[in-house]
This record gives structure tokens, C-alpha cells and sequence, in this order.
């Protein structure tokens, strides 16, 4: 059981490689408004964790790649989870598919899905198109349930991108502002709940 007073450990990304990403400016916002609220958010960019597609024979044979073992620990040393989901075709990344695929595999023994228990997650969409990536939305959070994370209802999805960012990063809208900052809150909020069971 942790201490009440220990800030909520959060890990933050985006299924985004794209250094300009929409997702990614959209994930570094939510993680800055975390830190803010005195949670602590560690924002990673999956550029930097590069796997091959996942395959079982390769796993037979290498067992889990370096990037995906370095994932899990960061995994297993946070409670909560922020995640900023493009839409492909109407559909989560590759990128993002295949990183759960990856880590939710087992390690020595360990079930991957084991990792996942006792996570909560919230979920936030940036796209250039009308809808802000809502359909991304629902197969991550269909992902993320079925892997065991617990996603919370509050969702974000910024609708053209392009348009919603001003020069320093941060959202034009005020409502989309005011729903990230809801967002975080009750994440933080959540996490520190869960740490505590």
C-alpha cells in the first residue's frame, strides 16, 4: 500500500512517431497539466523504444525485444496511464498496436496481462479531420479493456489540429483546455485511488 502523500506516477505518450505530431503536442500538454496538479508525469516518445513488428516466431527465438523489456518496466513503475491515440483509416496505429502486443507478452515466467491489472488509463485524439480522432478513441479503449487497464469515461478529441495549437503548444480553444485539465484531474485523482488499494 503506498503513502496518501505520494504523487501518482503517470506515463504519458502518444502512438505517434511523427516528430510534429498533433498527438504528440496533445500528450506533452496533458503531462505538463499533470505535473501542474502535482501528480508525476513522465511523457516518452515511442520514437525511441523502435520494435520490429511482432511476430511469434521471432519471440520464440530472441524473446522480447530490449525497447519492449525497457516498456515494461516503465509500465510497472507507473499506475496511471495518459495516452494520446492518431486515427489511421479510422483505426489506432500500427505503432500503438503493435507496443501492446509487445509488452503485453509474457516475460520469465510473468503473464504480460498481469502488468496491466490495476492500471488506469485516460485517452485523448488530435486529427486534421472533423471528427478529432474519436474512432481511434474507441478501439484503444476496446485495447486497453481487454489487455485489463481500467479506462476512465472522460475523453478528448481535438478536431482540426491544424488549427488548434498556437505558436507555444498550447490548445486554442478554451473548452478544449478546460476538458484536458478535467481529464488530468481526474486522473490524477483516479491513480492515487488505485495506488492505494
Amino acid at each position: 500500500m503506498s503513502d496518501q502523500t505520494t504523487a501518482a506516477r503517470i506515463l504519458v505518450f502518444a502512438g505517434s512517431t511523427r516528430e510534429a505530431s498533433f498527438n504528440k503536442r496533445l500528450a506533452r500538454l496533458g503531462a505538463r497539466r499533470l505535473d501542474a496538479l502535482g501528480a508525476q508525469a513522465t511523457f516518452i516518445d515511442l520514437r525511441d523504444y523502435p520494435m520490429p513488428l511482432y511476430q511469434g516466431d521471432l519471440e520464440a527465438e530472441h524473446g522480447l525485444p530490449e525497447n519492449a523489456l525497457a516498456l515494461r518496466k516503465l509500465l510497472a513503475e507507473h499506475r496511471g496511464l495518459l495516452i494520446a491515440s492518431p486515427e489511421y483509416n479510422g483505426f489506432i496505429t500500427p505503432l500503438m498496436k503493435n507496443t501492446i502486443d509487445w509488452i503485453s507478452r509474457p516475460h520469465e515466467g510473468e503473464s504480460g496481462l498481469k502488468l496491466f491489472a490495476g492500471r488506469v488509463a485516460a485517452l485523448l485524439a488530435a486529427s486534421p479531420g472533423g471528427l478529432g480522432g474519436m474512432r481511434s478513441l474507441a478501439l484503444m479503449r476496446q485495447l486497453l479493456s481487454n489487455v485489463g487497464v481500467t479506462v476512465l469515461p472522460d475523453q478528448l478529441a481535438v478536431a482540426k489540429a491544424g488549427d488548434a495549437f498556437d505558436d507555444r503548444g498550447a490548445l486554442t480553444d478554451e473548452s478544449h483546455q478546460q476538458k484536458l485539465d478535467a481529464i488530468c484531474q481526474r486522473l490524477a485523482e483516479t491513480t492515487k485511488l488505485f495506488d492505494r488499494a
